[in-house]
């Protein structure tokens, strides 16, 4: 029983060290609710669409969440989204 246990986590160990070297590819771009007008960052990496369908999608993708928060200062400040 510990053999097979030592083997378990071994291989827990392995995986999460496969899973963490594995590089993200997980953008980010800005969606807008057509109710409020309010604009939210979005994770591409997220595999369920907004909840409720009420949204489209006001930017092109981005790679950093940082570069998401410029696109939607910048959209705030142009006046195309509210706070």
């Amino acid at each position: 029983m510990r053999r097979i246990s030592m083997l378990c986590a071994a291989a827990g160990l392995a995986a999460a060290a496969f899973v963490a070297a594995s590089p993200a590819e997980a953008g980010y771009h800005l969606i807008r609710w057509h109710d409020s007008g309010v604009c939210q960052i979005w994770d591409e990496s997220i595999p369920t669409t907004p909840w409720p369908a009420g949204y489209h999608r006001a930017s092109a993708s981005v790679p950093t969440f940082l570069d998401a928060l410029a696109l939607k200062d910048q959209a705030l400040k142009a006046g195309h989204c509210s706070w």
